[in-house]
């Protein structure tokens, strides 16, 4: 099997969810090229421009602690294999695999259309979350700065925020995000899933080194900003040993609190993990696979309400017993953050309408 160098996914097959007309490339030009000219050239980094009519997306799930979200992108090119938010490109009618990492979508009037729902006479108040889908601060940012437009409007209102991300890109921010934490509207989580470059770089290859990450969680502390370190996913024989030190290293740089979540693998993301472990780790496929089933009772997955977030069986008590304890011998837990929502104003359109 060729693995592409700087991508996640070893295959790119497309979803059959949706029944969605099968397209089938005629695979004699790649022959020719691979024959003629040598390898396949890398694929590059597309982005189409969406515009959607609204950008707030609500939510009702029991286990997920917020109620409104906006993500600025579709697909992330930090390429992470075991991204739970891989299937949404299916409703594209673009594979899960190496499109979800290469064909994104940004979201240009993510700020005006955000402006628009602040602005209304019956807007309720509450967080809102970033990086709930994908990144806001994966590498197209850097040019699209979606993510910091939205923060300048959520400063402008003093509007609460809780952004997740895996990249120290989030710093570019750092000036906004301090802003808001000084008045308890924003507190971020960093995901930091190995210590070990090597295996950080298979499982999310366009993703900032880890010892870059654990750098951000001090700087974003140093500044005032309250930040969670998610060790999430945990993967079974093959990052669940480092849970003692990633809690370690968090508390050192400055995290306030630490989570995780066994790893998920919804529908499409299950046979793009398998194919990533028997080219990557051909040697433990078996193991991982055998544990996971028996995290999700049985399964490649357990998409139920109440047990997706934790797991269940023997594997996932030990992996909850021993998160607890690293937890508290690092000092943390305990703290239940809060975001502030009575210094919200409208924006300044609406407080002139109102007047």
């Amino acid at each position: 099997m060729a693995i592409e160098k700087g991508r996640g996914a070893t295959v790119n097959g497309e979803s059959r969810r949706f029944n969605l007309p099968e397209r089938e490339a005629d695979g004699d030009w790649l022959d020719a090229v691979e024959t003629l000219d040598g390898p396949v050239p890398r694929r590059r980094t597309e982005v189409t421009v969406e515009h959607p009519r609204t950008i707030l997306t609500r939510n009702t799930s029991p286990d997920i602690g917020f109620d409104q979200s906006i993500n600025a992108y579709r697909g992330c090119e930090h390429g992470c294999i075991y991204c739970f938010a891989r299937p949404s490109h299916a409703y594209h009618d673009l594979s899960p695999g190496l499109d979800f990492e290469t064909k994104l979508f940004a979201k240009p009037d993510a700020a005006k259309l955000l402006r628009a729902e602040l602005s209304r006479r019956n807007y309720q108040v509450a967080t809102i979350a970033m990086g709930t889908n994908t990144d806001p601060y994966q590498p197209i940012e850097k040019d699209w700065r979606i993510t910091r437009s939205i923060l300048e409007l959520l400063v402008e209102t003093r509007h609460p925020t809780f952004i997740t991300t895996k990249s120290d890109r989030i710093l570019r921010d750092i000036d906004l995000i301090a802003d808001l934490a000084r008045d308890g509207l924003a507190a971020v989580m960093l995901s930091v899933t190995s210590l070990d470059p090597v295996v950080a770089r298979t499982l999310e290859p366009r993703a900032p080194h880890p010892r870059r990450r654990l750098d951000a969680i001090a700087r974003l502390a140093d500044s005032g900003v309250p930040v969670t370190c998610s060790i999430s996913p945990v993967i079974p024989a093959i990052t669940d040993h480092e849970m003692e030190a990633l809690i370690a290293r968090a508390a050192e740089a400055g995290a306030r609190e630490v989570t995780y979540i066994p790893v998920r693998l919804p529908h499409e993301v299950a046979p793009l993990f398998r194919a990533w472990l028997h080219a990557h780790y051909p040697d433990r496929a078996s193991k991982v696979m055998a544990i996971i089933n028996d995290l999700r009772g049985g399964r490649d997955n357990d998409p139920d309400f109440g047990t997706r977030m934790k797991g269940q069986g023997v594997w996932a008590d030990l992996i909850r017993t021993r998160f607890l304890k690293a937890r508290k011998r690092a000092g943390l837990g305990g703290e239940k953050l809060i975001l502030r929502t009575d210094l919200f104003r409208p924006p300044e359109g609406a407080q002139m309408r109102l007047l």
